[in-house]
């Protein structure tokens, strides 16, 4: 159980995961702004040239069927805005900067050197001895000059 739990923990935590959740929240919230201004200033102004005055304007009726074509043709334009800002701000940015990487203007992210690899591999040794000689941390405590007392 343990070992899914940590499992799931591992997933979660990579970057690209907590990225994606991070887009789509910032996404949602943006075409929640988009939305407020086409229903606020661009349905209005397709109401107005639609020709229609209070709630009949932007629609059409066929033996009393109400056709909104304002809100569809609202529901585009939200549409179209949020994607044109998603590819300009985002992917377009993303693309270039890919680019620049596979032609090698731009270096890779660093990865960390060796003294720190080094001191990983270490600390990674010393729990892995205290684990296998069952006196948990017991290295880790002498190297760090901490005494455990024993119970009273």
């Amino acid at each position: 159980m343990s070992k899914m739990v940590q499992g799931f923990k591992d997933f979660i935590m990579r970057g690209n995961v907590v990225d994606l959740a991070v887009g789509i929240v910032i996404g949602a919230a943006f075409t929640a702004v988009v939305t407020a201004f086409t229903n606020g200033f661009i349905k209005p102004l397709i109401q107005l040239l639609g020709g229609g005055e209070g709630i009949g304007a932007g629609t059409w009726r066929v033996r009393g069927v109400r056709f909104d074509y304002a809100t569809f043709i609202n529901s585009i334009i939200t549409f179209l805005i949020t994607a044109a800002v998603l590819y300009f701000l985002v992917v377009m940015p993303l693309n270039m900067l890919a680019e620049r990487r596979r032609r090698g203007e731009e270096p890779p992210p660093q990865t960390p050197s060796e003294d720190i690899l080094l001191l990983t591999q270490i600390r990674d040794l010393l729990a892995q001895n205290a684990t296998a000689s069952g006196a948990q941390g017991s290295a880790v405590n002498d190297i760090l000059h901490r005494r455990e007392d024993p119970p009273r």
